[in-house]
């Protein structure tokens, strides 16, 4: 009798799971409609970097659902991904796979683990179709939503993180933190309306010193909208017709801008020994102090007004691909409009956002100035 009351309780605790899961449609970011059961227990990420937005969900443990993901996050992040491994040591077992746009996803890999979905940033829509892996998920009946941080963020991130909502069961969380991000941007662009201040000519550089060469940068999505909602003016977007592309160092020194904001982090597994300034989370900020003045010492940018009047910055480059958008766009307006953002603190900003959201504490280092005292 004893094993049967056993027995019947596990039943009950299966059958309980069972109906816990649902079958719903998730329209994604391209407008497909996938059906998915949820919530999702294995979960393939397209690439590393999707765990910013799903670490806001899963805080706990953003892990506890991957089963498979990109290599990235370890390269173009490593300060981000050595605290997440201190944590959660077990992340270096996850796993890997290369990029789809660069012909290394291993798709027999992904379909061998068996994943409740696969999520793709829209960018790897384009090859993720041209290599027929989309076809090849469908026949084995794997989900495959895509979401963007990347391409369109400011037009998508709230969509890609009801999505993400969805898919685990946290469309709540997900409505919290969306209620968040938007209450910080609806009061920059508040502000901005009423006060209608003059705006300033930027210069958004992309990945600032990577290279020897000049200048990657953005039209009018990404960190490109973002200087506009900050209330700056964009030099690039007359230039650039789409999210990402390049002005030559001519049409930097025509424009002369009054402000220039490069973005910037370590990416010695990319570009060893190159300019990059390596901000972000902990970052040396007296290393990252001396490589912001190396940048300005290039022939381009020696004679313009935002080197002469010292309004020379570099924001963490991950703010491009992530959903924590909000942070930079509050904190490019301080820069450019110190008197009317005298009151808003970027930083007490992100620090909320990690300490409601995120399971890391926050370290500053995501920021710098020509005008700041580097001090560690």
């Amino acid at each position: 009798m004893k094993f049967l009351g056993v027995f019947a309780a596990l039943t009950m605790l299966v059958a309980g799971t069972a109906q816990a899961a649902e079958s719903v449609t998730v329209t994604d970011v391209t407008g497909r409609e996938v059906t998915v059961e949820v919530p999702v227990q294995k979960v393939i990420l397209g690439e590393g970097r999707l765990i910013y937005g799903l670490a806001t969900l899963d805080s706990e443990d953003p892990f506890e659902r991957v089963v498979g993901w990109r290599d990235d996050l370890k390269k173009a992040d490593p300060q981000g991904y050595g605290l997440y491994a201190a944590k959660y040591p077990r992340i270096d077992d996850i796993p890997t796979f290369g990029g789809i746009k660069d012909g290394t996803f291993n798709i027999e890999q992904a379909i061998s683990l068996n994943p409740d979905v696969v999520i793709m940033n829209l960018e790897a829509k384009g090859a993720t179709e041209e290599g027929g892996f989309d076809e090849k998920l469908a026949a084995v009946g794997i989900p495959l939503v895509y979401i963007d941080f990347r391409e369109a963020p400011i037009k998508n991130t709230e969509t890609s993180m009801k999505i993400l909502g969805q898919l685990t069961g946290k469309e709540d969380r997900a409505a919290e933190f969306i209620k968040f991000r938007s209450d910080h941007i609806n009061e920059v662009e508040k502000r901005l309306r009423e006060a209608n201040p003059e705006k300033p000519d930027v210069f958004i550089e992309r990945a600032a010193g990577y290279s020897e060469e000049c200048c990657m940068s953005f039209g009018n999505e990404n960190f490109g909208k973002m200087v506009e909602m900050a209330g700056g003016v964009n030099i690039a977007a007359p230039i650039i017709p789409g999210t990402f592309g390049t002005i030559n160092p001519e049409q930097v020194i025509a424009s002369n801008p009054d402000q220039f904001v490069g973005t910037g982090g370590d990416w010695e597994a990319y570009a060893p020994g190159m300019g990059w300034v390596p901000v972000g989370p902990g970052a040396d900020m007296t290393e990252a102090k001396r490589k912001l003045d190396g940048l300005m010492e290039r022939p381009a940018f020696t004679g313009i007004d935002a080197t002469k009047n010292g309004n020379i910055h570099v924001v963490w480059h991950q703010f491009y691909n992530s959903p924590y958008q909000f942070v930079v766009i509050e904190q490019m307006a301080k820069w450019f409009h110190p008197d009317l953002f005298a009151d808003i603190d970027p930083e007490a900003t992100f620090k909320e956002l990690h300490d409601r959201f995120l399971p890391l504490d926050y370290k500053p280092g995501y920021f710098i100035s020509s005008s700041d005292t580097a001090t560690n």
